[in-house]
């Protein structure tokens, strides 16, 4: 049996569930379904119905993020899958690229209407709503594949429990931030839906470019 360093142990955790945390605040935090209608049920029925669709919808985000990582998993050790992935996923960036930043119509600002509910009604609103954002699936498998080819994660069991842990943890910190504060940033989170296109088309270019030179290394090396 190889021996296991019990002093790296500890520190690994901590990376893991730290890189978690940390993905899921960039995730999470642009403005998007999830946590305007969390800033909104509080608006219109309070915190208490408001932190029932929460915990609602991060039960779905850790299945989400813990079944991303198991396929991510599977596919790290197969270098043929991962550049196929990384072929298919600049193509798909491009494309995206090239539709916000020159075809997609600038996206109208909705003021959405809640209706009053009870808090069993929010919580299983916050698990479909969870469940039908498909983003957080190929968006884990991707990070934590980076993350895993810089030496910073590991698909241990361990680890990928705590990236999880850590990736719910940044999520609901994420949905109390727009519960709590969403009345003084109301402004700017329109200002950003505005813009989101042009926003999405940058990060989307710059992902694009990424992949490319990562290919490029790869056929080259």
């Amino acid at each position: 049996m190889p021996f296991v360093n019990a002093d790296t142990l500890p520190m690994n955790l901590i990376i893991s569930l730290l890189s978690g945390f940390i993905t899921a605040l960039i995730g999470i935090t642009p403005p998007g379904l999830l946590n305007m209608t969390a800033a909104k049920v509080n608006l219109k029925e309070g915190k208490r119905n408001a932190i029932w669709f929460v915990f609602g919808a991060v039960i779905i985000i850790f299945f989400q993020a813990y079944l991303a990582i198991l396929f991510a998993r599977v596919i790290n050790i197969r270098p043929d899958i991962i550049i196929l992935l990384r072929e298919i996923g600049f193509g798909i960036f491009g494309a995206l690229t090239v539709y916000f930043l020159w075809i997609a119509k600038k996206p109208k600002i909705k003021k959405a209407k809640i209706k009053k509910s009870s808090k069993k009604k929010r919580f299983f609103l916050g698990m479909l709503l969870s469940a039908l954002n498909f983003f957080p699936i190929p968006y884990y498998v991707f990070v934590s594949i980076t993350l895993s080819s810089y030496h910073i994660f590991s698909f241990n069991a361990s680890s990928i429990l705590t990236f999880v842990i850590g990736a719910v943890l940044g999520s609901t910190l994420v949905f109390y931030f727009y519960i709590t504060f969403f009345q003084k940033i109301e402004d700017k989170a329109d200002y950003l839906l505005r813009n989101m296109n042009t926003i999405i088309g940058s990060i989307t270019g710059v992902v694009s470019i990424i992949t490319l030179f990562n290919i490029i290394r790869y056929y080259l090396r």
